[in-house]
Formats: structure tokens, sequence, C-alpha cells
């Protein structure tokens, strides 16, 4: 790092970053009262336990207790140090910083020391291929296919998109002479170990490479696409997967789709990364696919976090459709808004967009089919109205996806039952209604089991007794003047913590306050590396505290914690003593019992 930022420096980005705008690139937030709530990103659920206050400009989980300001946000949701989170923030507004750190260099995530030389390792080879792509001879042909395509130059280089050589071994060479540990780089999936041998060669070889990114934006793996099909040779080439690609997590294009997913309040869920580009070709930039997986609730979770409302748009044959079906239900089932844009003709979107240009592929995706319109047209398929099977089939299935709907979407839909099949409404209705009673018997008795389940994992939640809460209110004074520190160092009971993880919080903030002299919790969050203790340091911060009653807070809290440390002393040496009677050694027995004799009566005098 070329100096130290400045401490205005960090406070000009923090106080000009506004913890809304920032958390809602990755959190879908709903204003309530006067504070925001979203599903917390740091742990799973279903109900949002996930505050952030404008008015503070903090953040704070009631379920798993994380918490802080838009700096340490983004060093828990990206994993990066205090210095990178502050200059991604500064470069999202305007100020860069003068800053070269290595770990600038390192993946978003949790990843270990292999796992990030396998993403350089990556990085690297998407240079390469790049550089071949777009300056070489070798990469001309694939080019110009590319560019008659529809690409254009600025789309390849915003997506890094880049060509193999057809020689077996030539990163593999590269990466080696770089220095990495070819093993390693194996595992991952970009190079070949040949059997038996101690030799390697490149996984992809004479395709257009197109990289794919995770959230943040960091290449974990390749899809090659053949430029002439000879043989048996696949199409696509896909990187297979590794410790730093897991297909059930990636969406595709989520790390560039982001801002436009928040701003525009929908995504566009795709079945591949092609269709994917080319939506973004024709304009559209909220969209993401998966990997050549079906939905999964990773993908789900992600999606929640960011909108309620997901627009899907899969191939127009029956493999799309079935696929569509079934991700809409997963979607639906998870109480997002989904709908559904249907292409026509069995078209892929990147077919349908050469055949019929972008305006009229905007046209349908500006206009999809509702939930239960796609539902109901789904159903209709491959049946037979002359039949009465098919006929009482379709009314069951789209029955069932009315159940939970409002009075007008049912009216509505049974009357269209209605008119298609020929059967009354009155007799629709009746059927209805008895599939309504029937799901409710059902929904009481999984209520009865959740909230049995929900009672007992309050039971089993750890409750605050006296001790935990004195470490808490103590350690907030202590957050929020410094005084209260200084006068506790220079008492007769120097660390009056319990806990180890409140004296790392104690020891760091003595360490912070020498640096810094005044408080400001918000300033020390950002200097702790370690988000348990972050925490705790949050938890602290929120904690209800008397200004006017400081000093008997303050003393009680101090009673109780030397109450604790002399009756953990007691009940040591208790056991002492037990084991001293046990082993016949009376004399030392006689010392112990008046040491919990003398204790005791310290005890009585607090």
């Amino acid at each position: 790092m070329t100096g130290k930022i400045p401490e205005e420096t960090i406070e000009q980005i923090r106080s000009q970053s506004d913890i809304v705008d920032v958390i809602s690139e990755y959190v879908q937030l709903t204003k309530r009262g006067r504070n925001w709530f979203g599903l917390c990103p740091f742990h799973g659920e279903n109900t949002p336990s996930f505050s952030v206050s404008q008015e503070k400009q903090i953040f704070h989980c009631f379920g798993c207790g994380a918490g802080g300001n838009a700096i340490t946000f983004i060093m828990d949701i990206e994993n990066i140090p205090f210095v990178d989170a502050v200059s991604k923030l500064g470069n999202r507004m305007g100020i860069h910083l003068d800053i070269q750190n290595d770990s600038m260099q390192k993946s978003a995530g949790n990843y270990s020391k292999a796992e990030e030389n396998m993403l350089n390792a990556h990085q690297f080879a998407a240079d390469f291929y790049h550089h071949l792509l777009m300056n070489t001879e070798d990469g001309e042909e694939a080019l110009n296919y590319l560019l008659k395509r529809g690409f254009t130059k600025e789309d390849i280089e915003t997506n890094g998109i880049g060509w193999s050589l057809s020689s077996w071994d030539t990163l593999s060479i590269l990466l080696q002479r770089e220095g990495y540990d070819l093993d390693e780089i194996a595992e991952s999936g970009l190079i070949i170990k040949r059997e038996n041998e101690q030799s390697y060669f490149d996984r992809f070889r004479a395709r257009i490479m197109f990289p794919i990114r995770d959230d943040f934006g960091k290449i974990i793996a390749f899809s090659g696409r053949i430029l002439h099909q000879t043989g048996n040779d696949a199409k696509y080439l896909n990187s297979p997967e590794s410790p730093i690609f897991h297909k059930s997590q990636v969406l595709f294009n989520l790390d560039k789709a982001r801002s436009t997913i928040r701003k525009s309040g929908q995504v566009i869920l795709m079945e591949g990364f092609m269709d994917v580009l080319a939506t973004n070709q024709a304009g559209i930039l909220n969209a993401v696919a998966t990997m050549g997986t079906s939905l999964t609730p990773q993908h789900i979770t992600k999606l929640k976090r960011l909108v309620e409302k997901v627009i899907i748009c899969y191939d127009g044959d029956n493999a799309g459709l079935e696929g569509a079906k079934r991700a809409a239900e997963l979607l639906q089932a998870e109480r997002l808004k989904v709908e559904v844009a249907v292409l026509p003709d069995q078209l892929d979107p990147d077919e349908y967009i050469r055949k019929f240009g972008p305006e009229s592929y905007k046209k349908i995706l500006d206009k999809p089919q509702s939930y239960i319109s796609f539902v109901m047209m789904h159903a209709r398929r491959n049946k037979n109205f002359q039949f009465e099977n098919d006929i009482l089939q379709y009314i069951q299935e789209v029955l069932e996806q009315l159940v939970d709907k409002s009075p007008v979407e049912r009216d509505l839909y049974i009357k269209q039952l209605a008119s298609e099949t020929t059967i009354s409404v009155d007799a629709i209705y009746t059927q209805f209604r008895k599939l309504e009673a029937d799901n409710a018997k059902t929904f009481k008795r999984n209520s009865q089991k959740v909230g049995q389940t929900v009672v007992n994992d309050i039971k089993q939640k750890k409750k605050l007794n006296a001790t935990d809460r004195a470490e808490r209110l103590l350690l907030s004074h202590m957050l929020n003047n410094a005084e209260v520190v200084d006068r506790i160092m220079n008492s007769s009971n120097p660390q009056p913590f319990v806990h180890d993880e409140y004296v790392a919080v104690f020891v760091r903030l003595i360490g912070f306050y020498e640096e810094h002299e005044s408080a400001d919790y918000q300033r020390f969050l950002e200097v702790l590396d370690d988000s348990s203790l972050r925490k705790i340091v949050m938890e602290a911060a929120v904690t209800e505290r008397d200004p006017e009653q400081s000093e008997a807070e303050i003393s009680d809290c101090l009673k109780q914690l030397k109450k604790h440390g002399i009756e953990s002393e007691i009940s040591k040496l208790t056991h002492d003593f037990q084991e001293a009677e046990k082993m016949h050694e009376h004399k030392r027995a006689l010392e112990i019992a008046q040491q919990i004799i003398v204790l005791r009566k310290s005890l009585s005098a607090i």
C-alpha cells in the first residue's frame, strides 16, 4: 500500500456513501417505519430480520447479530479487508485512492490460498485468451465470427471474450513459467493432468472463450464454443465443478446486472449464458442465467435478496417450457412474483433476436404472461378436451394454483376455465371449495408441527444471563466514552471481562483509543478484521444505555463481572478441595477451604 488512507478521506467516503443505496445493490430492502428491512445476506432466513437505519447509517441483523456501517458491510459481504472496501466505495462515488494492496488482487469470497491461486490463474488465462482474440492472426477468424453474430468490440471487451489456441499445452507452459502449481490448476479444471504422467495439457483448445464470473466479478470458470464442429466435439465445453466453481451457486452476469436489477426492480432469468449475452446486445441489462443446471435454492436465495419480481425467459421448445414451469413453481413457492415470457416457434432468445430483431424481443419481455396464465397454457398442452379425463386433469391442475390467490384472480380464472371446458362456473367452484378445504386441513397439521418446532427453537436459543448483559452494557459505555476505558485500566481490575471474545475486543479498543483518542464505534468497527468481533461490537453499540445513569450502570456492570469472577474461582477451588479430600491430602484441603471462606466473605461484601 502506498501510504495510509487519510482519516478525513475515510470519513468523506463513509459520510457520502448512503448505506441504503450501498446495501440495496446486494439486498432487496423495504421501508417499514423509519428503517429499511430485508433478508439477511449473512445467514439463511425467510422472514426479514436485517434492519438498515438511514438516519444512523448502520445495519443490524436481529437474527445473526451482524452489523456495522457501509464500509464494514462491503468488508463482510465481499470478504475483503478495510482498505479494499474503502477503495471500492470511493470508486463508486468517483474518489479514486492511490492504493496498491496485494489483497486487491484477491477474490471476494472466503477462499483459501490454493483457491486464490486458481482464481489468479483463471484471470491470467482470460487475459491471454482475450489478447489472442483481439490482437493476433490466430484469433482473427473467431473475432470476425463474433462480429458477424452481432457482438461489438465493446461487447467483447466488456465480457472479456477470448480465443484459445489449437495447440495442446500453450497455456499449461505459460502457467508453469508464471510459477503456478500445475496440480492446483488442474484441480480447478483449467488444465488436465495426463494419467500416470507428470505432464499437463490445456482443457480448452481452438474455442471462443467466454469467462464465467462469480457475484463479485472474479473469473471462476470458462465456457468454450467451438468454431468449426467436426466429429464428436461438443459445441460448448464448460469448466468442470471445482473448488472455485459450483454451478448450483452461480448466476451468470449477476456481477454486471446487479445495479440494473436493483433499479428496475426485476430480473430476467434465462437458461444459458449466450441468451444473456444476446439479451444484453438488445439493450436489456438485467438478465442472468443458470450455468447448465436447474434452478437451485441457492440461486433463489440470491434472487430473493435482490428483487420481488422474476421474469422467466427460457427456450420456446418443450424442454424450455418444462424448465420454465419448474423454475416458476419454485420461485412462486418462495413468494416471489413470477411472470413468464414465452418465445414462439420453439426458438431460444438468441435465435429469436437474430430472426425478428431486438424491438420484437423487447415487446415479448415487456408483456410476459402472468404465472397463472402460463400454468394454464402449459396445462393445456397435449390435452384433448374431447376426453373427460383430460378436462378434469386440466381443471385440477389450474385450481391447485388458485388456492392462495385473491378472490378477483380466482373469479377471473375460474370463468376462463368454464369458458374453455364448457363446465359450469358453479361446478368448478364446488370443486375448488373442496380442494381448498382439503388444503386447509393439511395446512393446519403442518402449522402445528412448524409451530412446535419454532417453540423448541426458541427454548434452545441461548438467553443472556446477568453476566452476559453486564459485559454487553459495559462495552457499550466504553464504545461511547473513551474515559471509561482509561478509568478501568487504572483501577484494581484493569481487565473486567469474562469471555475471551470480549477480552479480544477490549484489547483492540485500548489500542484504538491510543491512536484515535475520541469515541467512534463506527470507525472502531472498521479496524476490526474479525467479523465475529464486529458482531459483538455492534450488539453492544445498539444496546440501550441511560446517559443520565452512566456511573450507576458502569458500577453495577463491574460488580456483576467481579461477582462472576469470584464465583468461578470458588467453583474451581471447590473442585480442587474435593480432589484433595479424595487423595487424603488433608493439609492442602484445609488451605483450599480457607481460600474459599475468604472468597465467600468478599462475595458477600460486593
